[in-house]
């Protein structure tokens, strides 16, 4: 007789998913730092996401009575929801730890400097935003992050036909 394992099958590691990025951001900000937060949705709006039906473009975060709030994230109304009266750009509240909410609020209380979301994405069954602190770039800076681009891909083109 064969023993018999008592050792549970491994869980796969969930790899997250990329929903919508904002490039918008990318460009015309320098980001200072990251986080990585939750968001708190109804069930027709997580449909609505997983089918790819949101926009990050022109969002940003606030922070209303000590909760950070998430301004203008555009997110398509489900095509089977009940709901008739639904604004798909309503403010949604994002979940970080106490730690990271003082940090947010001190970066916001800057001159200069404010935080956006970058990135949705699903890290398992759950929703996950990456928001970031950033300044905004100044035109001539946004001219060297283009030139700076042009020549990266320029000398990886010359490198690839050798």
């Amino acid at each position: 007789m064969l023993p018999t394992s008592t050792t549970q099958p491994k869980k796969r590691a969930s790899v997250p998913t990329l929903i919508a990025k904002n490039k918008k951001a990318f460009f015309d900000y320098e980001i200072v730092q990251k986080y990585e937060a939750g968001i708190i949705l109804t069930g027709p709006e997580v449909k609505s996401i997983r089918a790819g039906r949101l926009q990050l473009k022109g969002s940003y975060v606030q922070i209303i009575g000590q909760k950070p709030v998430v301004v203008n994230v555009h997110i398509s109304e489900y095509k089977n929801a009940p709901n008739a009266s639904y604004d798909p750009t309503h403010t949604r509240i994002i979940l970080l730890n106490k730690k990271q909410i003082e940090e947010v609020a001190d970066f916001l209380s800057q001159k200069g400097l404010t935080v956006i979301p970058l990135e949705a994405y699903t890290k398992g069954n759950l929703i996950k935003l990456t928001i970031g602190v950033c300044r905004g770039r100044k035109q001539h800076d946004k001219r060297d992050v283009l030139r700076e681009r042009a020549i990266k891909r320029d000398v990886e083109q010359k490198i690839k036909f050798r």
